[in-house]
């Protein structure tokens, strides 16, 4: 199966889905997994006296040191080896680039990726890291949508 896996976090409850279901596959078939983790330096600029845009990127930061923390400490628990990566970008939208180079660079066989499955016009303005990463990918593409592990409504008959 599968020896090296790429997973992207973003502390979002989706990616946390996604990071489960990869540390399973890795824990299952003894893989090497690499959570990853993008600081997204979104040029944001207020024309407000006193508002520093440095004060986003530092929390961005310190998000991804505790998901880093977390998931490292989950993954020895489980006995997979692999290190979280956290990364910069200079924006958003090559947040999906950035996914797709680190899978590359690590040589991963498998990326997972949590996805909200958003719909029409929000899914236009708000677009979807993991579809761009699905549409570009030249490795296996594993999708964990925001749902995974909820109950099913029980079917009317």
């Amino acid at each position: 199966m599968f020896k090296r896996i790429v997973v992207a976090i973003d502390g979002s409850h989706t990616s946390r889905r996604a990071f489960e279901s990869a540390l399973e596959l890795a824990a299952t078939h003894g893989a090497v997994l690499q959570p990853y983790y993008v600081v997204a330096n979104a040029s944001v600029y207020y024309d407000v006296p006193g508002y520093d845009p440095s004060s986003l990127r530092d929390e961005l930061v310190d998000e991804g040191a505790k998901l880093a923390s977390e998931a490292n400490a989950e993954m020895k628990q489980r006995g997979v080896q692999g290190a979280v990566v956290i990364a910069e970008g200079s924006s958003v939208d090559d947040v999906a680039e950035m996914v797709l180079a680190a899978a590359v660079a690590f040589n991963a066989e498998l990326l997972v990726m949590g996805t909200h499955g958003r719909k029409g016009f929000q899914r236009l303005l708000l677009g979807s890291v993991a579809e761009r990463c699905l549409r570009q990918a030249t490795l296996p593409v594993l999708l964990i949508p925001a749902a995974a592990g909820a109950e099913a409504p029980e079917s009317k008959q």
